[in-house]
């Protein structure tokens, strides 16, 4: 077996109450590291903390955070320091979305989207860095999209935020990579999810049309994506973009 030296890491996983956050949680928490799960829904976060607690047998957090506030981010990770002295791990997770043709699109769905995937992971990044940056240690993960790559009809916010979130993935790996740590994103294709879940037939049929496997990815195909990266495995590894999309995109 082969040790990822991830016992008794501390990590911070933004929108990690479901979904793919959810998922990330576990197969971390799997390997023993302190998870801490956090949410704009503190009851369902602390839930979802306990919840790993007791599958997993490791300690946990679960905290209300609104991401896209600098304030709330100031306030989880003033927490977790508090708690665990630390934070080696930071998985920017959390996102929405809200879809519409550029021409309708109103302005608050442009800035809503904006403010929590791209703006959120530059909140998190700059205050849980500053730790990393005094231990000369740390692994930052962000998660992004494919249509960040390829763009999508319908999601000229959600693409524009995850194209974003390349661009500040790879300068922020420049920045920081002298210290120790390393940046990193994963982009998920068609995942698995509630979401998908509810599609019709025909919308299934052409989504899966595009994706070469022709299957829908798993949660856990990210989150073990994720688990490499945060590992001691991928040490010499930074400013990267994983696909994790059965080959929609090549």
């Amino acid at each position: 077996m082969i040790d990822l030296e991830l016992t008794d890491k501390v990590a911070l996983i933004t929108g990690g109450t479901r979904g793919l956050g959810r998922a990330i949680a576990e197969r971390l928490a799997e390997e023993k590291v302190k998870v801490i799960v956090t949410g704009v829904n503190e009851e369902r976060a602390k839930q979802t903390a306990s919840e790993i607690s007791s599958m997993y047998n490791v300690e946990t957090l679960g905290l209300k955070h609104d991401v896209s506030s600098e304030n709330s981010t100031k306030e989880v990770v003033k927490s977790i320091i508090e708690k665990f002295k630390k934070i080696d791990i930071l998985i920017n997770n959390a996102g929405v979305t809200s879809d519409g043709l550029m021409m309708t699109m109103k302005k608050e769905n442009w800035d809503k989207v904006l403010n929590v995937n791209l703006t959120g992971a530059f909140n998190c990044t700059k205050f849980v860095s500053k730790h990393m940056l005094k231990q000369r240690s740390g692994k930052i993960v962000n998660i992004t999209s494919v249509v960040g790559i390829t763009g999508n009809v319908g999601q000229a916010n959600y693409a524009a935020s995850k194209a974003g979130l390349i661009g500040f993935t790879k300068t922020v790996a420049k920045e920081l990579a002298d210290r120790g740590i390393t940046v990193n994103a994963v982009a998920p294709g068609y995942i698995s999810t509630d979401m998908t879940s509810i599609l019709s037939d025909k919308v299934t049929e052409e989504m899966l049309s595009k994706i070469p496997m022709k299957v829908y990815g798993k949660p856990e195909a990210v989150a073990n994506s994720v688990l490499f990266l945060v590992s001691n495995m991928s040490q010499y590894i930074t400013g990267q973009v994983i696909n994790v999309d059965g080959g929609m995109v090549m």
